[in-house]
């Protein structure tokens, strides 16, 4: 069975530092840990804002501290990615939709690197 990442690595990466959830709340301006504990254990998502706060104490990238979640999101990119070269290809050939089809291609077939500049 391939290996299924958890949907965040939030609990190890805050064990691993050495800080409580508390402390961790009080980084990410949180009033108790209450909310980390929820995040830790997958029964909250977090917001954008604590998802970069995470990045931001532990400074790993996020697609790393919430390794399942990123994969299953990137899953589901690729396969709406898919559909929309069949929709594009049905359309107008001129250079905007060549662009957009180059770069869904790429997307589709993992070649993209996630901090790489759109063309």
């Amino acid at each position: 069975m391939p290996y299924q990442p958890l949907p965040n690595y939030l609990r190890t990466y805050r064990r691993r530092a050495g800080f409580s959830q508390d402390e961790v709340a009080l980084l990410l301006g949180a009033t108790s840990g209450t909310k980390v504990s929820r995040y830790e254990n997958f029964s909250r998502i977090p917001s954008v804002r604590a998802v970069f706060g995470y990045q931001a104490i532990f400074r790993v990238p996020s697609s790393e501290l919430f390794a399942g979640a990123y994969q299953d999101v990137q899953r589901q990119v690729i396969v709406r990615a898919g559909q929309l070269i069949k929709i594009l290809d049905e359309t107008a050939d001129d250079a905007i939709t060549s662009r957009k089809i180059a770069l869904l291609r790429s997307i589709v077939e993992g070649e993209m690197d996630v901090h790489e500049p759109l063309p």
